[in-house]
């Protein structure tokens, strides 16, 4: 069967989507911040996090410095990360400050943890719907990428180094008790970006190794309706040949599956790993060998 022609009505939606997505989680960004952090000067790290600062002494409009701070490290993105990232950047950056405008009347709470909590998770939603469809609100990590090729540190140890610097600020501006609230904000809003991204229905990578390979596998099919993989490999200390059953399941059915495994054969191993996407279709009464 030919392979589908991608028309320009397609491009169109297409793109249409993407800005959809890039304005709608960098409007979620600007509600957070507008809403329970900057009212309780509880920061967020970054290019954002300094915006944050400057925009409290100079009283100059956080919107604004936050798309003129990010311009630098959005042309150092061109180079290292193409034009489409860049524009899709530059565009979620724009929508972010033109929300802050929007939202800045709007103030939900003055209590420090509710405004912690509550702001870390719809910032790090809004953070990562912008991630997920391949733009970003925040320069820092397009400079730790360039500056962890010429010092030889990772990205995240440079990224830490930054935050590190801007809460310690944050403590001489607004005090130590909302620097650590700052913190304890960045650290939820992480989290919730690796939901978004990830999900929160990970799966569960399964590897058994048994003597009764054929029979377990016969059994996870039957009773699980899940298609299994049979590898074939060779044991270290015996150098016999072994059977290896691949499979992917739920985390409900992860202690049904060692049941059944330990039913057939006691000895068996069993290794498991979180997977936190999966594609195609796991049900099937077929069985693949490698």
């Amino acid at each position: 069967m030919p392979e589908r022609k991608i028309t320009i009505k397609d491009r169109i939606l297409f793109i249409l989507n993407k800005l959809f997505f890039l304005t709608f989680g960098a409007f979620v960004a600007a509600f957070a911040l507008e809403c329970f952090l900057v009212p309780n000067n509880i920061i967020d790290g970054g290019i954002v996090g300094i915006s944050m600062i400057l925009s409290y002494i100079t009283k100059f409009n956080l919107g604004v410095l936050i798309v003129i701070l990010n311009i630098p490290f959005i042309c150092l993105a061109f180079t290292k990360m193409g034009k489409y990232f860049v524009f899709q950047t530059l565009y979620a950056v724009t929508m972010l400050a033109v929300g802050i405008n929007i939202f800045q009347s709007y103030h939900i709470t003055e209590d420090l943890l509710l405004a912690t909590v509550f702001g870390g998770i719809v910032l790090g939603t809004g953070v990562g719907i912008v991630l997920k469809n391949e733009g970003s609100l925040d320069g820092t990590e397009i400079m730790s990428l360039v500056l962890s090729k010429k010092f030889g540190l990772s990205v995240g140890e440079i990224i830490m180094g930054f935050n590190i610097f801007i809460y310690v600020g944050a403590g001489l501006v607004f005090g130590w008790n909302k620097a650590m609230y700052s913190v304890l904000t960045y650290f939820i809003a992480y989290r919730m970006i690796d939901v978004v991204l990830e999900g929160l229905n990970s799966s569960k990578s399964v590897r058994v190794i048994s003597d009764r390979a054929y029979e377990i596998g016969q059994e996870l099919i039957d009773r699980f309706e899940i298609s299994v993989t049979y590898l074939k490999g060779i044991g270290g200390y015996s150098k016999s040949e072994k059977t290896i059953i691949y499979c992917v399941v739920s985390r409900l059915e992860m202690t049904k599956l060692k049941e059944v495994v330990k039913e057939f054969d006691p000895k068996a191993f069993i290794s498991v790993v979180d997977v936190h996407e999966a594609y195609g279709s796991r049900f099937g009464k077929h069985i693949d060998k490698i």
